[in-house]
């Protein structure tokens, strides 16, 4: 982290294991001049809309304290536990943990676990650095920290169990990897699991300053790396996800994601994207921010940001950071959080990100590399790092043992705010009869995704002047200022609404919100952590439904399949409101080129429809919910593909043994003829555990897509 006596930094946002640097820290510079955001074209016009599609030019913030009454010891970092938003933890260096109530007034905290009689801190960069409770842990209460530990000098990823109601258990501690240390700095600390349910850890370069023992380019050693493992109640330690970029690489550790990284302090994955940004604390004279890209080079010691370090070669190929800045601002990067909280609109999609020596805090927006917008908008004394609770908001920690949250200085008028009930999107005119705002227009597809036996309906606004992009088989291309809504409710004996569900695409792509409606369904409130609800159903019975976060939406809402999943033309063009959607952005010239009079016969087969071939309705059921992540360049590993227009002998699927078996006797992926041993049939009838398909917010079994799935695999042997 970041050193008191002599510093090292690296760029953007808290450093932990910063090493030595010749000369005294600077004074504090005068702050940059704000840019604004640069854009190719202008907002899109949205009619009663309370959507920002793309952040405003950043205006200033005042840090202030976010819990007055608390006071803590050198703390570094501030998380929030699965299935719990009601508390905050907090992870203080000296070993301790604490546990207090998400509220202003909360006055006391409770030590959740206390590590300091397992940590070595002879150095200001040892101690407890890091802390991430498993995804499943409302469930199986695991919890993963990074320590400093002795004999040997080392990095300590370590599990433990969290009995309900209990400190954790120091004598369930399971060591998941121990990296030897040569020096007492550099020893990084970040651990988080990513989106793909993978943990991540960063580890420094191993310390002293300039990298004496070469770690930074050097495959064979797990120093200066940021590591992707697979863990959990099932794996003894750990293993090695089969797509790490490094795992066929001779003399190359496995573990490795991305290297060439001298010391990550802090990290982090945006919860809308998923995108991986990394603080990278320098040496001499640069501070860096990165985007983290799978089996990425990014340079040290052959370079500091992007200039050559101590005369070393500085050719690539190394990945150029996002941003960088010279320590006339500062001297110690600390690694923030992509902003997507809802009390500062202005700032979502921006990257917030600050330096341990000076205190300022950034603003970054960015499109993909390219810097659009970037400012200093704050500044805490001693920032140790940045932390993010359950609504997305983001706080500063410091090392004058506060934590602060941030207020919009802006002068005069009210600073915008993301709409948190669905009242307030301008998406209806009238929540009691669901009436749509006149410019949403409707449609339905041929085969709906399987979302636990919810009814749904749908409706599209594409601003007016701008065209989709159509395209005959594949996903439909759609302009910024596009919204699409779909709306889940129980019908029948026992109905309710559910959900509501918007995706937008913003300037800087597709994002996904939930609204949850209330038990007098009158309004919906956006959900910002995960959640389960339990909700009377036929005959006095009670059903469960799983309220995704936005950040789950692009879990399926991938790029490769089209971010837009029902709005192409295999779905539309066999429905009468789809053609009808079709015909609407025909007349208004807003789809191009125009589809040819043979449409319709691109349409997925409806799954009820016995005159279809079996064959067909079934890709149409796997294109529809499994494609979305099975494809190339997708999520999830394994090598299959299950578009519809993949042949099933390029699909990876028939007679292919599975990377991850379910211990089935002569298990494939598909066993013709036999469904009980076609692990792609057995898994998605399981719910509750990690095997099952789809794997997010699904907790009960489609009977009927699975019975036309059993007859397509019979029907295979005959």
């Amino acid at each position: 982290m970041h050193s008191m006596v002599c510093v090292c930094g690296v760029a953007l946002a808290l450093a932990a294991g910063s090493g030595c640097r010749r000369g005294d820290p600077r004074g504090t510079p005068p702050p940059p001049a704000p840019t604004a955001p640069a854009t190719t074209a202008p907002p899109a016009q949205v009619p009663g809309f309370a959507f920002p599609f793309e952040a405003a030019k950043p205006t200033a913030l005042r840090a202030v304290d976010a819990f007055p009454s608390l006071r803590l010891e050198r703390p570094l970092w501030l998380t929030h536990a699965p299935g719990d938003p009601q508390h905050l933890y907090v992870v203080q260096q000296g070993g301790q943990v604490l546990r207090f109530e998400h509220r202003p007034d909360v006055e006391t905290a409770e030590v959740f676990a206390d590590f300091s009689s397992r940590i070595r801190q002879r150095h200001n960069e040892e101690g407890l650095l890091g802390l991430a409770f498993d995804p499943g842990y409302a469930e199986n209460r695991l919890v993963y920290a990074v320590y400093s530990a002795s004999n040997p000098r080392r990095t300590q990823l370590s599990r433990f169990a969290a009995p309900l109601g209990k400190r954790v258990d120091l004598a369930s501690e399971v060591e998941i990897l121990g990296v030897e240390q040569p020096y007492g700095n550099h020893n990084g600390g970040m651990v988080a699991f990513g989106p793909d349910g993978h943990l991540y850890l960063g580890l420094g370069d191993g310390g002293a300053a300039g990298d004496p023992h070469r770690h930074g380019q050097d495959l064979q050693t797990l120093l200066g790396t940021i590591v992707r493992i697979a863990v959990g109640p099932e794996i003894e330690t750990y293993a090695v996800p089969s797509d790490n970029p490094f795992v066929d690489v001779a003399g190359a550790r496995p573990e490795i994601w991305a290297y060439g990284l001298r010391n990550p302090w802090r990290f982090s994955f945006d919860r809308q994207t998923g995108a991986l940004w990394c603080g990278d604390v320098g040496q001499d004279e640069i501070e860096e921010i990165d985007r983290i890209e799978r089996g990425g080079n990014y340079g040290w010691n052959h370079r500091e940001g992007t200039r050559p370090f101590s005369r070393r070669r500085a050719e690539g190929p190394f990945i150029d950071p996002v941003a960088e800045y010279g320590h006339d601002q500062g001297q110690s990067v600390t690694g923030g959080f992509v902003y997507r909280g809802t009390a500062l609109a202005d700032y979502r999609g921006s990257y917030l990100y600050g330096d341990f020596v000076t205190g300022h805090v950034w603003a970054l927006q960015a499109d993909g590399n390219e810097v659009r917008a970037h400012a200093r908008v704050a500044n805490v004394p001693g920032l140790a790092s940045f932390g993010e609770d359950a609504q997305g908001e983001v706080y500063a920690l410091s090392f004058e043992g506060r934590i602060l949250r941030f207020q919009s200085r802006k002068a005069g008028g009210t600073p915008r705010t993301f709409p948190t009930q669905l009242s307030r999107t301008g998406l209806f005119t009238d929540l009691v009869s669901l009436t749509p705002n006149p410019a949403l227009v409707p449609y339905a597809v041929t085969v709906p995704f399987w979302s636990d036996g919810a009814d749904k309906r749908r409706w599209v606004f594409v601003p007016p002047g701008e065209v989709v992009e159509y395209d005959p088989t594949g996903p439909w291309s759609f302009p910024v200022g596009t919204i699409a809504v779909k709306h889940f409710e129980w019908t029948g004996d026992a109905p309710r609404r559910l959900e509501t569900r918007v995706m937008i695409h913003e300037r800087e792509g597709w994002a996904g919100y939930t609204y949850r409606w209330n038990d007098a369904q009158t309004e919906a409130d956006l959900v910002t952590a995960p959640a389960t609800g339990e909700h009377p159903g036929p005959g006095g019975t009670t059903r469960r439904w799983r309220y995704p976060a936005g950040s789950d939406c692009l879990r399926c809402h991938t790029p490769g399949y089209g971010q837009a999943l029902g709005l192409r033309t295999r779905q539309l063009a066999g429905t009468e409101p789809g053609r009808a959607l079709i015909t609407t952005l025909v007349e208004r010239g807003q789809l191009q080129p125009e589809p040819g009079p043979a449409v319709a016969s691109a349409a997925h087969p409806r799954l009820d429809d016995d005159a279809a071939p079996i064959g067909l309705r079934a890709r149409a059921y796997l294109d529809v919910n499994c494609a979305p992540c099975h494809h190339p360049g997708g999520p999830a590993p394994g090598g299959l593909d299950l578009r519809v227009d993949t042949a099933l002998a390029d699909a990876a699927i028939v007679a292919v043994v599975p990377d991850s078996g379910l211990g089935i006797e002569g298990e494939r992926r598909i066993v013709p003829g036999h469904p009980d041993r076609s692990s792609i049939w057995v898994r998605t009838g399981r719910r509750g555990q990690r095997a099952q398909m789809p794997p997010l917010a699904s907790l009960r079994s489609d009977d009927r897509g699975r019975a036309l799935l059993a007859r397509w695999i019979e029907d295979m042997a005959r």
